[in-house]
């Protein structure tokens, strides 16, 4: 009895975590179905949780971008500034496909007190007094309020102070930078738990409808993904290669795509990628630092999934953006997909701080992330299957364009 219990623990300890968050969804919706009182009353299981996401996000963001930016390397000699281009383009668009899409299919979520404590700003020079003034805020005051704006403002600017500082310095940042990133994975093995309590209690309280709510979020996510990866990265591929661009883009996605699907880390699919890059004959001065470049800023995925569920959360809150609002979104939305390499949970946890444009409290933008983590067993391997094939996809394109313009001449 004892071997069986201490297995059970083991395997909620650091069992596949996708096969988890599974088995939660099915229980819950077994329990909504068997007893509505029973399922409303484990939604504590699920507050916990969004508790826990909420208490942890703002010092990760904190010591993350400022250990991040204290530790750079500079006087790297490889030229990879049209693969960082493309990067970064992919990763804007992404964000802009999004919002196009977020406009012709408006989705909306069920929140708990998602009115209380929110005002809609009145335009793009309202968010942009906001966004100024949250930027020159005190440190502690934005940690303890979870201002995001001003959090990055302090770790940007912590960041570029101590690269400065002595290596012994930098060395202790990344290790409490690594502390906190060890929390919030213990954090995330909490998630089959915290979705249980959450399906449950949803689906308990407001039927099944709140089901197919989610799944038409579900479709619209891996829509844009699927868009980004066969209709707009192909014409980033085209003009920097001249040719038909679907051959190489099918190759990633068939080669580095699918082996990202499953693993679900773009970290974990750099030798992957760089076994690939070698089999294409690309340079490797240059893929041996682009394609773990690209795990960390080309985020066209997480882009998708943080411009969706923040306008799903301002559409529920019925508040109204104009097109210099959105153009400002997909800007936020692209810096903060290029941090979520770094974060356990990926983009899901860099949300609050998109929604921190609209005014929308933490505790509503902490219950959005708490969505996204219920659709997160297909949302987060589509978004790391787009991420990972881009950086693999991009690399080879700026290898080959040379090739292809010597052949014009």
């Amino acid at each position: 009895m004892t071997s069986k219990s201490t297995g059970l623990v083991n395997w909620i300890r650091s069992g596949n975590l996708i096969t988890q968050i599974i088995i939660a969804l099915i229980a819950g919706i077994v329990l909504a179905l068997i007893s509505k009182p029973a399922a409303q009353s484990v939604s504590l299981l699920g507050e916990l949780f969004v508790h826990a996401l909420k208490a942890v996000a703002p010092i990760l963001v904190l010591l993350l971008v400022t250990a991040s930016i204290a530790n750079h390397q500079q006087g790297q000699k490889v030229n990879i500034r049209p693969i960082v281009t493309l990067y970064l383009l992919s990763t804007f668009f992404a964000a802009v496909v999004a919002v196009v899409a977020s406009y012709h299919f408006p989705q909306t979520l069920i929140l708990t007190d998602a009115h209380s404590g929110s005002e809609a700003p009145k335009g793009i020079l309202a968010i942009a007094q906001g966004i100024l003034l949250s930027m020159v805020v005190n440190p502690v005051d934005a940690l303890m309020h979870a201002n995001y704006i001003g959090i990055l403002v302090w770790a940007i600017a912590l960041g570029l102070a101590f690269r400065h500082s002595s290596v012994a310095t930098r060395n202790l940042l990344n290790d409490f930078s690594g502390a906190i990133t060890w929390l919030v994975s213990k954090v995330i093995r909490l998630a089959p738990i915290g979705i249980f309590g959450l399906v449950a209690s949803v689906l308990g309280t407001n039927g099944f409808s709140a089901l197919s709510s989610y799944l038409d979020l579900l479709f619209l996510l891996i829509g844009c993904m699927l868009t980004m990866a066969l209709v707009v990265n192909p014409i980033l591929v085209f003009w920097k290669i001249r040719r038909n661009p679907y051959p190489l883009v099918f190759l990633c996605l068939k080669e580095s795509g699918v082996t990202a699907f499953f693993t679900r880390s773009s970290a974990a699919n750099i030798p992957v990628n760089m076994a690939i890059a070698e089999r294409l004959g690309l340079d490797e001065d240059t893929y041996s630092v682009s394609i773990p470049l690209g795990a960390n800023i080309s985020m066209a995925g997480a882009s998708i999934t943080i411009t969706v569920l923040t306008l799903a959360a301002v559409n529920t809150l019925n508040i109204s953006i104009d097109l210099p609002t959105a153009i400002m979104l997909s800007l936020v939305a692209s810096l903060c997909a290029c941090g979520a390499s770094g974060v356990a949970g990926g983009s899901l946890l860099l949300i609050p701080v998109a929604c921190n444009m609209f005014g929308i409290p933490n505790e509503v933008a902490m219950q959005v992330v708490a969505i996204g983590f219920l659709i997160s067993v297909l949302q987060d391997s589509a978004e790391t299957a787009l991420n990972s094939s881009t950086d693999l996809l991009f690399t080879a394109a700026v290898c080959q364009a040379p090739d292809v313009r010597k052949s014009q001449l």
